[in-house]
């Protein structure tokens, strides 16, 4: 019996001895946006988006700002918040099996995301945050974008969520996609579970959607333990927002005196205003004080913005994968808080485990470490050690506020404490921190090496379409 299967057992196991609501236990909500940048939220520092209920989140919770994504795109980024692992430790940060048969792409333009029809994904046998509530008993429900393969096997059904609303990949993979001559997408479909049941969504009213079904979840399952995952398509390309969200916004800014409203800050105006809905659903059922509602993004803006950071998305300077995240829960963590120490979506995983009363594999090899600590006494990060790779690469490390990242050859050391946007190259200075961290990033690559495991591949895949 593998490890999986020994740990579907145990949930199976729970479920038929029955499991009482514990009001010990928190729920927890994975609020999680798509190519939304470091200042693309007010409470960073924006003068040119306004997220009210988002910087409310914040004032009665903390700011996390030294929070990252374990790369600078969708595909391997979503793996690891799933899976509280590095990408290369699961091989879900390379080309995709659909691009590198496709012989007319250039290898550097080759990136690291799950495509329609694609024969790879997230490994089945891997275990997910979402199995790992529902071990502890608790409900599991995911509404919005997957991204991690759009086959059958890979589907977030299969990866521990009873119920799914959403589309398996971005919203701009579709016949009007710039690389639609290589790769004939398919229109974009939306599932129901496993079944497709619209072809072609409405983008304006994706986060409607989406935010309407994470509120019914909430509603239905007010008296159990639950997870919630939430994964807005938006704001990445193509940009959209609903009339009343339009509406809305131009009202706000007529009363501010300002004028009229651009597309996206008005689609992260929605995106907040989903944010608003979702906390004032936990209020009215009476269960606020002990939900954990994290909100972040997957990885640095496409057209946002990550000032003061440099670099954006696909990037391994600080703008591709320090994300503006926010962490609220009444019963566990001070109000107003500002945390800089590195924490990363690799370690939601474990820190939830640990809250759950989850007990993981003793074989499992992750890599995020339970980041509660860190959030609620002086004890200081828990990784010595942070890693940046894109496109299966390793670029660079962090280490304390040091960052060294190496490109095309080429060093570069930065004191992050005094220079946040990574603008002064002090390697020339400091030989002996950049020797520290070369052997550091030489440890990550053979421990990612020797323990990598398989990611998920289908033979003949097909599109998703709906049953005739």
């Amino acid at each position: 019996m593998t490890r999986k299967s020994k740990y579907l057992l145990s949930i199976i196991l729970v479920a038929l001895c029955g499991t009482a609501y514990s009001a010990e236990k928190p729920n927890l909500i994975v609020i999680f946006t798509d190519d939304q940048g470091y200042a693309d939220l007010s409470c960073f520092g924006s003068k040119s988006v306004y997220t009210p209920n988002i910087d409310q989140m914040a004032r009665e919770g903390a700011r996390l700002t030294s929070f990252y994504v374990a790369a600078p795109l969708c595909t391997p980024s979503r793996a690891a918040l799933m899976t509280g692992c590095y990408p290369a430790r699961i091989d879900m940060d390379v080309p995709s099996s659909l691009q590198i048969q496709k012989k007319n792409i250039p290898e550097g333009r080759r990136f690291a995301v799950c495509l329609a029809a694609d024969g790879r994904g997230l490994n089945p046998k891997e275990l997910t945050i979402a199995e790992v509530a529902q071990s502890a008993g608790y409900k599991t429900g995911m509404f919005g974008k997957w991204h991690l393969g759009d086959q059958p096997e890979f589907l977030p059904t299969r990866q521990g969520f009873e119920e799914y609303f959403g589309i398996p990949y971005s919203h701009d993979i579709a016949p009007s996609h710039p690389s639609q001559k290589i790769f004939n997408f398919p229109p974009l479909p939306v599932l129901e579970g496993e079944k497709v049941i619209e072809m072609a969504p409405d983008d304006e009213y994706l986060t409607r959607r989406i935010t309407g079904r994470a509120v019914d979840f909430i509603e239905r399952n007010k008296d159990e333990n639950f997870f919630l995952y939430v994964a807005h398509p938006l704001p990445h390309a193509p940009l959209a927002a609903s009339p009343e969200a339009r509406k809305a916004y131009a009202e706000e800014l007529k009363t501010k005196g300002k004028g009229k409203p651009g597309l996206f800050p008005t689609t992260i105006y929605e995106i907040d205003w989903s944010v608003g809905e979702i906390l004032k659903s936990l209020k009215e059922q009476g269960i606020d004080d002990n939900t954990i509602v994290i909100f972040s993004s997957d990885n640095g803006p496409a057209r946002g913005s990550a000032k003061p950071l440099s670099g954006r998305k696909g990037s391994t300077l600080e703008g591709g994968q320090r994300v503006p995240t926010v962490i609220r829960w009444p019963k566990g963590i001070p109000a107003g808080l500002v945390n800089d120490k590195v924490l990363s979506t690799i370690d939601v995983l474990p820190t939830f485990a640990k809250l759950s009363g989850a007990i993981l594999p003793d074989d499992l090899v992750i890599d995020g470490k339970d980041m509660m600590p860190a959030l609620v006494t002086d004890a200081a990060s828990p990784h010595e050690y942070f890693f940046y790779a894109h496109w299966g690469v390793l670029e660079g490390v962090r280490w304390n506020s040091w960052k060294l990242r190496i490109t095309d050859g080429k060093e570069a050391l930065y004191d992050l404490s005094e220079d946040i946007g990574e603008k002064k190259n002090v390697a020339a200075s400091h030989p002996e921190i950049v020797q520290r961290l070369k052997e550091a990033m030489q440890g990550f690559e053979k421990d990612m090496k020797g323990g990598v495991r398989p990611a998920g591949t289908v033979e003949n895949p097909v599109p998703l379409s709906m049953a005739k």
